[in-house]
């Protein structure tokens, strides 16, 4: 029963004077003497005080003070009442003749009083309005009304008693325990007056234990079941979480048993004993092999999952019933029970038929029919369900489908492939934790994308928390959730339950490795952007840089996760916490022990373990926090590093997320899903300070490397298997940038692959380390060579901490091994969920080539797969059927297969392929590709490949298509080839396999000026992405020169274009490279149908670069344009990788200038990324578009934008002549940067500077080459650098900065002279800077000196 909100009316009439309000309807007469004065007293912001109706004469109170004394032993107020007011506070009572005969006032502890509704506080509920029962659907109507505005619309109210837990601010050890009641949570003001009259002192604010402010009583309600009372102070913290009140559910899904919840009490006169009666359905497979549980809900709380335990193999049986005992302790009055299982075994699903319960104790019995499907592959896909009490066969609470909406975040890499569970809780009870299995989307938890879920309970009431999370398998187990949205379709109700974190999985798993015994670790400060430094004085700070000798401690584990941590160079020293703030002590006292607290965001927090509640923290100056530091000026996270990770000869693991790894697959490419063991293991090879090679423990001689756009693990040893490690501080990650291509960096992309990408801030070039086993350091400047290395690690040495590895096996995306055969085959084990068994059956014509197998599905491709590599002679013989067995992982549905003959084939060579299967050995599911072919080049125009689909109910599910392919060769001097030349169809449904082009209309191929046509039979492609183009000269007269090629699906009338125009195989930067993507002309046409859509102040711009085969960039080429008004800023034109900016060609682009004015100078230059970024600039041409002009400014450049040739700069400036103006001339300013003579001055970053005058400035530009230094930057150090810019009249400033790569990137800069000669007049201009640049400082500016 619960009780309806009543209302009651007052016998007394409203008076419009400010009293408001009288006691009695009786008037008195102004000349009649008034003995005694009947007044009520009412309690400053309660409107559920009733009122203190008193007598006052002089008899009874002599004194004003007196009548105080006694109001305050009865209106409960903190500090007794201190002040009586008129209603609405506008007059103070100070003495008894003030009081007047029937009226109202209001007690207060203080000078400010908060008004109340008189007339709702007089009212007393009338015996008629009492409630009554009401059905379980209309009560939950009634309650969701109640708060039918639900979160942040209107002041929450509490149906259900809720415990909470209120510490004093600043102090754990004063705590109460409170019951959030009606009574006490009227309004906001109220409660926190009670909350001063329970804590003994004044309460004003409220705040969570992390140092939120609770601002209302609906941020109240929701607080997880504690908070901090506070004054006027600010927010003290403290270890308020030591109880753990707050610590979330258990998932089915992540547990490895779900047991039944302990009551603290012992057996009892209100323990309960059931008699659980299970009965299995009498329809075929009704069995289950998984473990039953069952929980019972009552008024009074819940038994929590309770195992159905007994003989295995003989329970949950097709017909049968099975009868148990438990035990839940006093719930109360019974009203659903939740069943379900484990989906463990052979066979987990289960129809269950019905339950039956009896109380042994009072003998109550309950029937939940249920003649349902609790299994993943049938009906809701539920494993559990749940089933309300049936009172004269009607429910008491209904039984509702919630829809829940799961928000994944826009970061990169936010999704996740882990199974999700969430678990809702309401004021009746929760849901369980029940696993987001089937999303109305095809993929679930991708990044941005909502996912909606239907969970099925027993209705809950008004929904007040959710707690979700996952298991962590699967690629992507950092989950970024945005938010839940759950709907009540009873209620017609929404609750928004917002997120907007990462969801991790196993902090202290995944790091406390760094807190071994032995360990040396640097504590990195994000907010103050130093380390922690004890220094000989025992003084603290944060501000210490990362070559500080004082900022490195010593770890020694004293028991779990405590640990004193003692200086490296000062060993007798350690870091201690004394009366809440952190100085130097002698190691062995117990302040020294600290209790590391790993933090979702991947940051650590040092407390005391002899005085929980005080942690280690500094002010924003790097200080030691006192009590004078706000809450908000309090910085006690930090980021470990820990020393020693990249030393020669380590193993170590590159993690990717908190329990995965880089790992090298069976076929050379890495993927970033890995397990956490020894397939994942990297052995570490020294080369020189801070450059390091990975070789795979697994598979030795493999290196991870870069080239040819392409990162694997399939290096051998050389430069381009040369990687800089760069620390990333802010993240205790590392990136990779390849030594032999500066700026490129081992990337991550979703799909798990890895591939080269540039540094642009996002965390896919992040990994975080982890040392299996420590090396050696070696000496700077010497070579570890990969052959070495003679000592093979053991297994055993090489193992993980038994609480890295996962709780189950996680479907990888690893492409799969090479061929695993066994047709003949003795016993084999039992099938993995990834082997497949292959079938080939071979016609009229067999084949002793190597055959070569291709598996395309929805999320990658597998192989190549060779079949009968070892004993081809036996096998494809003519009217022979063929069986191997091959391990295909993580590549999602199948849809279609390539077959292709290498080695031993010859022009005669065919075979007559009938028919390949595929059937997976553990699910028997066998999928067919009818093929009736010959791989020949004998007849039919085949070839030694084919494409094959999936054939389902006779028909393919994709087309076979015929890709008719035209390649034209230029029209330059020995631009034709006789060399062989490949090419690879790439859309959204895969590729078609590199392809040699071998036949045409014309008996000779690829010659000058002339189209080549080709055929291409492939499984459809979808949209075209790319092609892949390679040429196979062996010598400079074998060269070929491409134009484009032409691709035209006749089916659907497409025609795709791909521009090349450049020689083939090309030189980059000293290699090779006899293959080149190529992508279609949608660029261009894109700007051709921009150029048609003119603005008021466009113009075209035309960008021409050299005629010679060297001249193209690959990099990303911007231009400034300077008006008399102002600056345009870096225009971006556009990226040689997509055939801009090629050698010989004129590449136009509209671009706006509007409101700059007349122009005086443009600047163009490049990025300097790429494989060949170095470029030869002609010319560049201006003709404005609106208004037209006839006048083109035609602007020579003719010369080299490249660190590597000519003068060194990737960008050039180029004077504009106006007719009424003389030319502004080009300058060159000599730079003279000084490096301070203190140590640890030096930096090895790039550093980056811009001269600003009157006349605009020169942008921003590296200073790559010092012109009297080989080694740039160094202590004590002058170095000089030439910077050619139009010129900039009187310099004013310097912006000066740096990237923080390489070691030594806290660069102390001491001054900087500018040196120019502008006509016949030198000028020289210093600009002091003498300080720290330090790296995340995004720019200084330095002021010339007066």
């Amino acid at each position: 029963m619960s009780e309806t909100p009543s209302t009651s009316y007052s016998v007394n009439q409203p008076n419009s004077s400010e009293s408001e309000q009288s006691l009695s309807t009786r008037h008195f007469n102004v000349t009649e003497p008034v003995v005694a004065k009947r007044i009520c007293f009412y309690k400053s912001g309660d409107p559920q005080f009733n009122g203190i109706k008193m007598v006052i004469n002089n008899r009874s109170y002599k004194t004003f003070d007196a009548l105080l004394d006694s109001l305050s032993k009865r209106v409960p107020l903190p500090f007794g009442v201190r002040n009586i007011s008129t209603p609405k506070g506008r007059h103070s009572i100070t003495n008894l003749e003030d009081l007047e005969d029937g009226k109202s006032y209001i007690c207060s502890h203080q000078r400010k009083m908060k008004p109340i509704n008189l007339e709702r506080a007089s009212r007393k509920p009338l015996p008629w309005q009492i409630s009554r029962p009401v059905s379980a659907r209309r009560r939950a109507v009634q309650l969701a009304r109640e708060n039918e505005d639900g979160f942040g619309h209107r002041e929450s109210k509490i149906t259900t008693p809720k415990k909470m837990l209120v510490y004093k601010n600043g102090d754990v050890r004063l705590r109460r325990t409170i019951v959030l009641g009606k009574k006490n949570t009227q309004t906001f003001e109220a409660f926190l007056d009670y909350m001063s009259e329970l804590m003994q002192y004044p309460v004003a604010k409220l705040y969570t234990t992390d140092g939120r402010k609770v601002a209302n009583l609906q941020a109240l309600i929701l607080c997880s079941g504690a908070v901090v009372a506070a004054g006027r102070e600010p927010f003290k913290p403290s270890n308020y979480d030591s109880l753990g009140y707050s610590q979330p559910a258990k998932f089915l899904g992540i547990a490895n048993r779900v047991y039944p919840k302990s009551n603290a009490k012992s057996e009892s006169e209100n323990s309960k004993k059931w008699k659980v009666s299970v009965l299995t359905s009498d329809v075929p497979s009704a069995g289950t092999s998984s473990k039953v549980y069952i929980t019972l809900y009552g008024d009074r709380g819940s038994s929590g999952p309770i195992f159905l335990d007994g003989e295995k193999g003989k329970l949950f049986q097709r017909g049968n019933e099975d009868i148990f005992t438990v035990n839940t302790g006093n719930i109360g009055h019974l009203y659903k029970i939740r069943i379900g299982h484990t989906n463990a075994g052979n066979s987990p699903a289960w129809h269950c038929a019905e339950v039956q319960l009896l109380n042994l104790f009072s003998g109550e019995q309950f029937s939940f029919p249920a003649h349902r499907w609790l299994a993943w592959d049938q009906a809701d896909g539920g494993i559990s369900m749940e089933l309300p009490v049936l009172q004269q066969g009607q429910p008491v609470l209904p039984v509702t489908v919630y829809e829940v909406h799961v928000t994944t975040g826009e970061l990169w890499n936010a999704g996740t492939e882990a199974d999700v569970y969430i678990s809702v809780y309401g004021e009746r009870g929760d849901t369980g934790s029940r696993q987001l299995l089937r999303s109305q989307k095809p993929k679930k938890f991708l990044k941005g994308q909502t996912d909606i879920f239907a969970v099925e309970a027993v209705h809950l009431g008004h929904l007040y928390k959710i707690v979700i999370g996952h298991n962590g398998l699967g690629s992507g187990n950092g989950w970024f959730l945005d938010k839940v949205v759950v709907k009540d379709p009873i209620t017609d109700l929404d609750y928004t339950f917002l997120c907007h974190r990462l969801v991790a999985f196993h902090c202290w798993a995944a790091e406390k490795w760094k807190f071994r015994k032995g360990n040396t670790l640097q504590f990195y400060n994000r907010l103050t952007h130093g380390f922690i430094c004890l220094s000989p004085d025992s003084t603290v700070d944060a501000l210490g840089d990362k070559k500080n000798k004082y900022g490195v401690f010593d770890v020694n584990v004293k028991r779990r996760n405590i640990c004193i941590f003692s200086s490296h160079q000062t060993p007798h020293l350690a870091l201690a916490l004394v009366n809440g703030h952190v100085i130097g002590k002698v190691g062995n006292a117990t302040c020294c022990e600290l209790c590391v607290h790993l933090q979702p965001n991947g940051c650590t927090i040092l407390e005391s373990a002899r005085n929980p509640g005080h942690t280690v923290t500094f002010n924003l100056q790097g200080k030691v926090a006192d009590d004078t530091t706000g809450y908000a000026g309090l910085s006690k996270e930090f980021v470990v590093h820990v020393k020693g990770v990249f030393h020669h000869g380590a193993i170590i693991l590159l993690n990717t997320s908190l329990c995965q790894a880089l790992c090298l697959r069976p076929d050379g490419s890495c993927s970033r899903a890995g397990q956490q063991q020894q397939e994942s293991y990297w052995k570490v090879h020294k080369i020189a300070s801070g450059v390091c090679m990975f070789e795979s423990v697994r598979n030795p001689r493999m290196y991870l490397k870069i080239k040819d756009d392409q990162c694997n693990g399939t290096g051998t040893g050389d430069e381009y298997c040369h990687f800089k490690i760069k620390k990333n501080f802010e993240t205790g990650s590392v990136s990779l940038e390849s030594v032999r291509n500066k700026g490129i960096y081992v990337g991550l992309l979703p799909d798990g692959q890895t591939k080269p990408v540039i540094n642009t801030g996002e965390r896919n070039t992040f990994f975080y380390p982890q040392v299996i086993k420590f090396g050696r350091e070696e000496p700077m400047g010497t070579s570890a060579a990969p052959n070495q290395e003679k000592k093979d690690f053991r297994e055993s040495q090489l193992q993980p901490a038994e609480a890295q590895k996962p709780v189950s096996q996680s479907l990888s995306t690893f492409p799969p091994s090479k061929e695993m055969r066994n047709p003949q085959g003795g016993e084999c084990p039992l099938p993995s969920d990834d082997e497949w068994k292959v079938s080939t059956l071979t016609g009229n014509a067999g084949t002793e080539a190597n055959v070569i197998l291709w598996i395309y599905g929805e999320r990658g491709v597998a192989g190549p797969i060779t079949l009968g590599k070892d004993n081809r002679k036996q096998l494809f013989l003519p009217r022979q059927e063929d069986e191997f067995q091959v391990k295909i992982k993580g590549i999602g549905n199948i849809y279609k297969i390539r077959i292709e003959l290498d080695g031993l084939v010859n022009e005669q060579s065919e075979w007559n392929l009938k028919r390949v299967t595929l059937q997976h050995l553990k699910s028997k599911k066998t999928l067919n590709f009818p093929a009736n072919t010959w791989l020949s080049k004998n007849r039919d125009d085949r070839d030694f490949v084919c494409e094959l689909p999936v054939v389902e109910a006779g028909k393919p599910i994709y087309p076979v298509v015929l890709y008719h392919v035209y390649v034209y060769t230029g029209d330059l001097e020995q631009a034709d080839t006789d060399s062989a030349v490949y090419l690879c169809i790439y859309g959204k449904r895969g590729d078609s396999g590199l392809r040699l082009l071998h036949k045409s209309g014309i008996p000779v191929t690829f010659q000058r000026g002339m189209i080549s046509a080709f055929e291409v039979e492939a499984v459809s492609l979808g949209e075209l992405q790319k092609v892949l183009l390679r040429c196979e000269a062996n010598a400079k007269s074998q060269c070929w020169y491409c134009d484009k090629v032409i691709v035209r699906e006749a089916e659907n009338n497409s025609e795709y274009v791909f521009n090349c125009e450049r020689w083939l195989p090309f030189m980059s930067q000293g290699v090779i490279h006899s293959e080149i993507e190529l992508y279609p002309q949608e660029f261009q046409i894109i700007q051709q149908l921009k150029m048609q859509e003119a603005n008021e102040g466009d113009w075209k711009i035309t960008v021409v670069a050299g005629d010679f085969e060297t001249a193209g960039t690959t990099a990303t080429v911007s231009l400034c344009a300077y008006g008399e008004n102002k600056a345009s800023g870096p225009i971006v034109l556009g990226c040689g990788k997509r055939q801009l900016f090629n050698p010989n060609s004129e590449d136009t682009f509209k671009i706006n200038l509007r409101d700059l004015g007349q122009l005086y100078k443009i600047r163009i230059g490049h990025d300097n990324t790429g494989n060949d970024p170095s470029w030869y600039l002609e010319e560049v041409r201006l003709e404005r578009v609106v208004p037209l002009s006839d006048e083109e400014i035609c602007l020579p450049i003719e010369c080299w934008l490249a660190e590597d040739k000519g003068e060194g700069d990737t960008w050039r400036e180029v004077a504009i002549r106006n007719p009424t103006k003389e030319l502004l001339p080009l300058l060159v300013y000599e730079v003279h940067i000084y490096t301070g003579a203190k140590p640890g001055a030096e930096t090895d970053a790039n550093v980056y500077i811009n001269l600003i005058g009157t006349r605009g400035d020169a942008g921003k530009r590296k200073l790559h080459r010092s012109k009297n230094n080989n080694i740039k930057f160094q202590h004590g150090q002058m170095d000089i650098f030439y910077i050619k810019a139009v010129s900039l009249g009187d310099l004013e400033k310097v912006l000066i900065s740096h990237d923080g790569a390489g070691p030594g990137n806290g660069w102390f800069l001491d001054k900087i002279v500018v040196k120019h000669k502008e006509g016949e007049e030198a000028r020289e201009v210093v600009f002091p800077c003498n300080r720290y640049a330090i790296h995340g400082e995004k720019e200084f500016v330095t002021q010339p000196a007066t």
